[in-house]
């Protein structure tokens, strides 16, 4: 079994779970001795070879996405396990929902709200449409990101998700990232929709959060999608509850 395959990540799914739930099933399919079939046909949501030959199935993604997010999930197959750097450095597309007015514990929607800095209580303080869009562009190319302490960033070998939800300090260096692009899709406030291009290793979050604190408030990210890896697209990514042992034969 090699290849890729293209998962479109529902709500409540750890990438892990994902992964587990996708071995899983390949590992049913070759029990079953299932054969790709040739076809003159875009093959759905992969670049996918099906083999039979081998007991043991290797799977893994190539960039995490939150438990609350959706979208894209790349995952490698076999020997393309060892190009799931390749793939990971690749840039990414989402769609973005912000809160003004608000912040969590997290930076997401599965922290505590803890706070109201900066929140605004009359419709004169309330950020305009062109104000939003002025910072926006201030994000525009290079900048020194923050990872934020709940990610998957290691300190000292541990996670520092792990640290900050023990309650430790974690120290953190800022990191260089790039945005290519913000766009405003739809703005009433505190709701602000974005789409955002971004390089790999740039945390939405702490972007987010960022935003909040250019337009004189606070904000964190309460919903987020990834639409696009690269050139792929989550337009061409199978969802979960579609992918059986019957369904991978046909990849």
């Amino acid at each position: 079994m090699d290849g890729i395959l293209l998962v479109d990540k529902p709500a409540g799914w750890t990438s892990h779970d994902v992964v587990a739930k996708v071995r899983s099933i390949l590992r049913q399919a070759q029990s079953s001795k299932l054969k790709a079939e040739s076809s003159d046909k875009k093959p759905l949501a992969t670049s996918f070879q099906l083999s039979a030959s081998s007991q043991k199935v290797k799977v893994g993604h190539t960039g995490t996405l939150d438990p609350f997010a959706t979208g894209l999930l790349i995952l490698v197959v076999g020997s393309y396990t060892k190009r799931a750097a390749e793939f990971s450095k690749l840039d990414k597309t989402y769609e973005a929902e912000v809160t003004l007015g608000k912040t969590s514990t997290t930076g997401d929607p599965e922290g505590m709200i803890t706070g109201y800095s900066g929140q605004v209580t009359g419709d004169s303080e309330k950020p305009s449409g062109e104000q939003v869009k002025a910072v926006l562009r201030q994000f525009k190319g290079k900048y020194m990101q923050m990872p934020p302490a709940y990610s998957a960033k290691k300190v000292d070998g541990q996670r520092a998700y792990k640290l900050a939800r023990a309650g430790k300090e974690v120290k953190l260096e800022p990191v260089e990232v790039t945005v290519h692009r913000l766009q405003v899709t739809e703005y009433k406030y505190p709701k602000l929709k974005l789409i955002a291009e971004v390089s790999s290793g740039t945390y939405i979050r702490t972007l987010t959060e960022d935003i909040g604190q250019k337009l004189g408030t606070s904000a964190y990210l309460s919903a987020l999608r990834r639409t696009e890896v690269g050139s792929f697209n989550v337009k061409d990514a199978i969802n979960l509850e579609e992918l059986t042992p019957g369904t991978v034969s046909k990849l």
